[in-house]
């Protein structure tokens, strides 16, 4: 081998580059257990509310000493913040945190950018195009203008009552043609978006995660964001979904609204008593055929004077007038019944019942206390517009502080004009003995007098029973800024802590079995020879960590699932030089020359093998999100530091062991002659393996038409949960009660008898915190008898790092982002499939070549999904059809190709070295010549991931599981499909056979 020299030269220095980034993750890793042992000796677990004060403790610890040296190497000194800045980062399942993807409504921002218009054109073409976009992949504006080139009339975009008002007056004029104005609009759009975005960075900036994740996705509105870390849930989803409208508004005094409260009732009286009447006439027709006419008539009088007794004050029965605090509110009521008193009053014939000066009332609840039955009701002194006099644009700082009463409160400062009309507000309100109402995404979070005159200065406090952590996320979205439009949750992945470091353990066990599994069976199947392997692979492992460290990449379980497929891999490539230069000796050449000859001929097959399976990788990585894209990361990676150490590393060694007169066998006394000189006919068994795999492929078609497959919540929507309880429990009389309250549920063991994986579709087309909320509080009511006593809804849902029971993780995928993914991973395989026909296409001149390959790939990827849609639901772990499955098909397609492609390459060669030879006789001796090549490989990776499906834990269980059977059928496709299928359908083979 030349510039054997430059070899070592660069082996060294990646080594020591891969050892250098992997510190920084070490002393990290010092730094935050020291930090976390802090926390927990300042607050004892007594204390209330512990879990938050140690996360405050521990984050003050970490930032307290930020700018302190941590690490010394010497030429340079690091501090935490910049050893930080260069670990291996570690995702979601690992770490545990959570993902989640806003959809940043496009519809509000066009609403904005119309001043919220009433024009009917413009809300018409707003609904159609909610309709447009259940059938399509195109932007919301897209949709919005072909709904509105379709009903417009005479109607122009650049009308007054559209986008022709004085907001954009500076860029479009009444004279502009639609085709003027649309890219005007797509660029303010485009604007909101990148606002959005912003806003929701200086808000996890703020919030004090470590390496957040934050990017936009493409043209669509979407906005991925990743905390890994992150433990309190609930408090991430308000923070990065909340709009923070913050408003401040008069209050009408309550008294003023007794009289009509009053007529509201009276008002209701009438309409709902005849509502009742009617029904009761129809129950009264319906009774007629069951029972004689005085027993009807009986009837129908005793349930009518029922009826008319139990609604005599509509509005009363559920509301108390005046507030339970006297601080404005006109009426309190049944947090049950806010919905419907609202609804009453918003009437309207109700509304009409309003005095002029009061026409314009606007009707606002309250906060909801923590614990509290009742909430208070405001009417705001709102106008027309529905403009509040002061905005949350003013305030150019926000702290959390602590009121007088010592409870945690939220300081604002306000600019020079907020603080003017400020002073104006709080003017009026002294002199009127009013309240001013501080409004929050239209909740009243405090309605306070003015008892001191005129507030100047622009300073301003919101109190209202908040706890520590609410006051510092509100005083951190205000300084944030609100959101330009409302931005929904369209998915999320949120994984506990706990679960996370089980993931760690779990991938950490698996991860040294198969590697020691492979350091011995390369000894054992090679000796000497595969000692050097072994050195090659030890050092692949660190280039591979110390790749993806300085890359900044991140490391998830997958990932590592992906690492331990590259040990597969590498040995692989290992294996073909071992097994060339055996052939080499075999023909009787020296030592020297049949490494030589050995490393030079396997090369062609590696890097065929490598990168075919490199393509699959690629289109998984470009295709693939989160943990599927952490696994084509680690895929990628791991190809490209086999391909080093397998053809550099590994030949150095050798050479220098040859070099000193040494002699490699290549082989042990066990080894030495296993599957040498096989003379098996594979293309006289093709009719059989054609026969055995058309009854597979008609027994997986037949299931897949009629059993089907299990999809997942990736594909079809809907959230998923994974729940731990203290004991084993029973999933068939748990799913019997979470049908009982969500109408359609799944409950199937996940792991160990004691934990579940929950999914269910209820409401599944419904976004927003209030829907999650609403749904978890059902899952904990129905599962409360089987939980721990004492367990309540909180620590149910969030919990500490130690938590053992309640919710491990959950996933929420809406129906549109699930018709993304179903889309992408059909763009996925199918585009894997095409790139590889042509790559082989490209390398071996010849279509046959290209058709047998993809057939084999047919065939794989058919087996495992009939063998999937036949056990799914007799297997004991989980087999949904996800993203992670994808990325099995994906890496079977890689493998399966790998195989076949090492084949071809043979066949190839023997067709160059052996011309005479009939061709059915070059095929069968490329095959045989392969054989122990095949079967090596093809065992060693079974070993590896066996070695994962057993120890690397559920999560990744069912993903195991499909490439098991991917490489298995791979195997047996490469020798008796694709290559058969080659065979059969090159034109001159007969012609060939009679030479």
């Amino acid at each position: 081998m030349q510039n054997k020299g430059l070899v070592k030269v660069f082996a060294w220095l990646f080594a020591l580059v891969s050892i250098y980034q992997l510190s920084f993750t070490f002393v990290t890793n010092k730094v935050e257990n020291d930090a976390e042992e802090f926390a927990i000796s300042k607050i004892a677990d007594t204390q209330e509310d512990y879990v938050a004060k140690r996360a405050l403790a521990e984050a003050s610890y970490l930032d307290s000493i930020g700018s302190q040296e941590v690490f010394n190497i010497g030429i340079a000194k690091y501090t935490y913040k910049e050893a930080k800045q260069k670990e291996l980062n570690k995702g979601l399942d690992l770490k545990g945190g959570i993902n989640v993807i806003l959809q940043v409504s496009v519809k509000d921002i066009l609403k904005g950018l119309a001043n919220k218009s009433k024009d009917p054109v413009f809300n018409q073409a707003l609904n159609d195009a909610d309709e447009l976009q259940k059938n399509t992949d195109d932007p919301y504006v897209e949709s919005f203008f072909d709904a509105f080139d379709a009903i417009k009339g005479d109607k122009k975009l650049a009308d007054p009552d559209v986008f022709g008002n004085r907001t954009l007056s500076d860029e479009i004029n009444f004279e502009m043609t639609d085709d003027q104005v649309k890219p005007v609009i797509r660029r303010k759009i485009d604007e909101g978006i990148v606002s959005a975005f912003e806003v929701l960075r200086k808000r996890i900036d703020q919030f004090g995660v470590t390496q957040p994740n934050i990017q936009r996705l493409g043209n669509s509105g979407r906005i991925l964001i990743e905390l890994p870390g992150a433990k309190d849930v609930e408090r991430i989803k308000d923070l990065i979904s909340t709009t923070a409208q913050l408003e401040f508004w008069h209050v009408f005094p309550g008294q003023d609204f007794v009289n009509f409260l009053v007529q509201a009732n009276e008002e209701l009286k009438k309409t709902e008593i005849a509502k009742e009447a009617t029904v009761e006439e129809e129950d009264v027709a319906e009774a007629e055929e069951e029972q004689d006419e005085i027993d009807k008539l009986l009837a129908g009088v005793e349930a009518d004077s029922t009826k008319v007794a139990a609604q005599v004050n509509p509005l009363f029965d559920m509301i108390q007038v005046g507030g339970a605090t006297g601080a404005g509110a006109i009426a309190t009521a049944s947090i049950k019944d806010k919905e419907k008193v609202l609804e009453y009053l918003n009437r309207p014939n109700i509304r009409q019942l309003l005095p002029n000066d009061k026409r314009y009332a606007k009707f606002v609840w309250h906060i909801e206390e923590k614990n509290a039955e009742l909430v208070e009701l405001y009417a705001l002194q709102s106008n027309r517009e529905d403009e509040a006099p002061l905005n949350g644009d003013v305030i150019t700082d926000a702290t959390n502080t602590y009121d007088q009463l010592g409870k945690p409160a939220v300081s604002m400062q306000m600019n020079g004009s907020g603080a003017r009309t400020w002073e104006e507000m709080t003017g009026k309100a002294f002199t009127d003995r009013g309240n001013i109402a501080v409004v929050l995404d239209d909740l009243v979070y405090s309605a306070p007098t003015v008892s001191r005159g005129a507030i100047s200065g622009g300073s301003t406090e919101i109190s209202g029973n908040f706890t520590l952590n609410e006051a510092i996320d509100l005083a951190n979205v205000l300084r944030a800024g609100k959101l330009p439009a409302e931005a929904e949750i369209i998915q999320s992945e949120v994984v506990g802590p706990s679960l996370g470091q089980e993931a760690i353990d779990s991938g950490i066990k698996s991860f040294v079995i198969a590697l020691l599994l492979v350091l011995v069976w390369m000894i054992f199947y090679y000796g000497k020879a595969g000692i050097f392997a072994d050195i090659a692979l030890a050092l692949n492992i660190l280039l591979i960590f110390g790749i993806l460290a300085g890359l900044g990449a991140v490391l998830t379980l997958p990932g590592i699932a992906g690492i331990v497929l590259t040990i597969g891999m590498s040995v692989d490539a290992n294996v073909l030089i071992f097994e060339r230069v055996r052939e080499e000796l075999t023909k009787g050449k020296g030592m020297r020359q049949a490494v030589a000859d050995g490393f030079s001929n396997a090369l062609s097959s590696i890097l065929d093998a490598n990168i075919t399976t490199g393509l699959t990788a690629l289109i998984l990585f470009v295709f693939g999100t989160g943990p599927i894209k952490g696994f084509a990361t680690t895929l990628l990676i791991g190809i490209a530091t086999s391909l080093f150490t397998a053809i550099f590393i590994t030949r150095l060694l050798v050479d220098w062991y040859v070099s000193r007169g040494n002699t490699l066998d290549f082989s042990t006394s066990i080894t030495k002659n296993l599957f040498r000189s096989m003379k098996i006919d594979f293309l006289g068994k093709r009719k059989i393996a054609y026969i055995i795999s058309g009854i597979l492929l008609a027994i997986s078609l037949g299931s897949l038409f009629t059993t089907g497959l299990n999809q997942g919540v990736d594909f079809v929507g809907g959230r998923s949960y994974v729940v731990r309880f203290q004991d084993a429990v029973n999933p068939t009389e748990i799913e019997n009660n979470l049908i009982d309250a969500f109408g359609s549920a799944d409950a199937k063991t996940f792991g160990e008898a004691n934990q579940l994986k929950i999914t269910t579709k209820y409401k599944i087309d419904a976004e927003g915190t209030e829907i999650d909320n609403e749904i978890q509080q059902k899952l904990f009511t129905a599962l409360q008898p089987y939980l721990t006593d004492g367990l309540d809804y909180d620590n149910f849902v969030n919990g500490a790092d130690e938590k053992q029971v309640g919710i491990m993780s959950s996933i929420k995928v809406g129906p549109t982002i699930a018709d993304d993914i179903k889309y992408n991973s059909y763009w996925a395989i199918g585009g894997s499939l095409l790139i590889v026909f042509l790559y082989i296409l490209l390398r071996f001149r010849k279509w046959q070549f290209s058709l047998g390959a993809v057939v084999a790939v047919f065939h794989d990827v058919l087996i495992v999904l009939g063998i999937f849609s036949l056990t799914y639901k007799i297997m004991p772990f989980n087999m949904e059809i996800d993203q992670a499955f994808i990325a099995a098909i994906l890496t079977v397609i890689g493998y399966s190709l790998n195989d076949t492609v090492v084949v071809f390459d043979r066949i190839r060669e023997f067709m160059n070295d052996h011309a005479s030879w009939p061709f059915n006789k070059i095929v069968n001796g490329a095959l045989n010549s392969t054989l122990s090549r095949t079967l090596n490989t093809s065992l060693t990776t079974l070993v590896v991931l066996l070695a994962i499906f057993i120890f690397g834990g559920e999560s990744i269980r069912g993903f195991m599981f499909a490439l098991i059977v991917g490489v298995v059928v791979g195997t047996y496709s490469s020798m008796f499909i694709a290559t058969p299928i080659m065979y059969d359908t090159t034109h001159n083979r007969k012609v060939e056979e009679k030479k």
